[in-house]
């Protein structure tokens, strides 16, 4: 791979991404999260003819090239979390000079979890059309795999690592009835289980999947519960967790001293009271005025 900087600029027609005529863009581009062969097909392509390839690590973006038979032609410059806020303007300078620039991270898709989001916030300001190829997700491949509910679901990412604030971002997701994503580290892993289990209970369904789509994929289904005795034993790979959401008949009791309580709490969290009471209302299954009732009318 060398450093020529090639100053030809690419056209690109105003779409529904934005940009205009003449200007560079900026391509996202998705990688495997395991196997080489699970790379779309667009990928060989986007490589072989950006004008600049930023890599989040630049020995990975090499194997997977030669996985994929491919010669990257433009400039390759590394952007990962410890240089992206100094490196984004030089790109955007590319992206100005109407160059084509490619991003691609170590698995899946950039900006998710991953660096990304300061070049395409940066991009879009700028003016610079941005687009996408699509590619593995390992969201989108552990959701689908937990055997959980997939019609509504969030990605909450990375918990804090510090027990305090990741007790703390459990106890503001209590009430959430959509399926719940995480990304978690294999050796925090077990803390992280047994920190949900404490919040929501040990009954709550789940999926640990590790390894997705690699030779060891594994798939631990059941109540967090006795996920937390399996992840004692000790946890490898990448780590992808799901956990139901509430069901909607255990979000809010219905009598009149829980209702306070939970408007309370969101009152604590920083809600004003009308959101507060709008919220645990629509958990109950209420009428906004029973709940408005309950805390004013003692």
């Amino acid at each position: 791979m060398d450093e020529n900087e090639d100053d030809d600029a690419r056209a690109d027609v105003t779409g529904t991404t934005g940009g205009s005529v003449g200007s560079g863009v900026l391509v996202l581009a998705g990688t495997p999260i395991g196997r080489p062969g699970d790379a779309p097909a667009r990928l060989a392509d986007e490589l072989a003819t950006a004008d600049v390839v930023a890599a989040e690590d630049t020995r990975r973006l090499k194997r997977l090239t030669t996985d994929l038979g491919v010669t990257i032609t433009g400039r390759v410059v590394s952007y990962f979390e410890g240089n992206e806020q100094r490196r984004t303007p030089g790109l955007i300078d590319d992206l100005l000079a109407g160059r084509r620039v490619l991003l691609v991270t170590d698995a899946g898709m950039p900006s998710v979890s991953d660096p990304g989001y300061r070049l395409v916030a940066a991009a879009v300001a700028a003016g610079v059309r941005v687009t996408a190829v699509p590619g593995p997700s390992a969201v989108l491949t552990a959701l689908a795999v937990s055997g959980l509910p997939v019609d509504r679901f969030c990605f909450e990412g990375f918990l804090p690592r510090k027990a305090g604030e990741r007790s703390r971002r459990l106890a503001d997701l209590t009430s959430e009835q959509r399926t719940l994503v995480f990304f978690e580290a294999p050796h925090r892993t077990e803390a992280a289980l047994t920190a949900m289990a404490g919040a929501w209970g040990e009954d709550r369904a789940a999926a640990v999947c590790r390894e997705l789509t690699k030779t060891h994929e594994e798939v631990r289904r059941g109540p967090l519960g006795e996920l937390v005795a399996w992840a004692a034993e000790g946890v490898r790979g990448e780590v992808t967790i799901v956990v139901a959401g509430v069901s909607p008949a255990a979000a809010v009791s219905t009598d009149e001293a829980t209702l306070r309580a939970e408007v309370q709490a969101r009152e604590d969290q920083g809600m004003t009271r009308k959101d507060a009471i709008l919220d645990v209302a629509r958990l109950a299954g209420l009428p906004k005025r029973e709940v408005y009732q309950a805390v004013h009318v003692r």
